[in-house]
């Protein structure tokens, strides 16, 4: 685990190897933005709120990646698909 600052706010990072990528997470306060290991059916069936980037090595790289899905729990506080990584965390804090 690591710690991530993002916009004056630190975050929790999570990396776990595969043997063929990385599986990542930034937890926030309310919820977390994963990569595309993580399945939304189950965010919505546990009432998670969870935002999914895809095509992301590092946490850099999901701070600026679009969401592609987000939970519906997700959408209630404004996770919307087509925002940044860097804007849902926000809006998960």
């Amino acid at each position: 685990m690591e710690k991530i600052i993002v916009d004056g706010k630190e975050f929790e990072a999570w990396r776990i190897p595969t043997e063929s990528a990385s599986i990542l997470l930034i937890r926030a306060a309310h919820g977390f933005i994963g990569c595309g290991y993580f399945d939304i059916a189950t965010a919505n069936r546990l009432n998670e709120h969870v935002g999914i980037v895809t095509g992301v090595k590092t946490f850099a790289d999901m701070l600026e990646a679009r969401l592609v899905k987000c939970s519906s729990c997700a959408e209630t506080v404004g996770l919307r698909p087509g925002m940044t990584g860097r804007e849902a965390l926000r809006k998960l804090s």
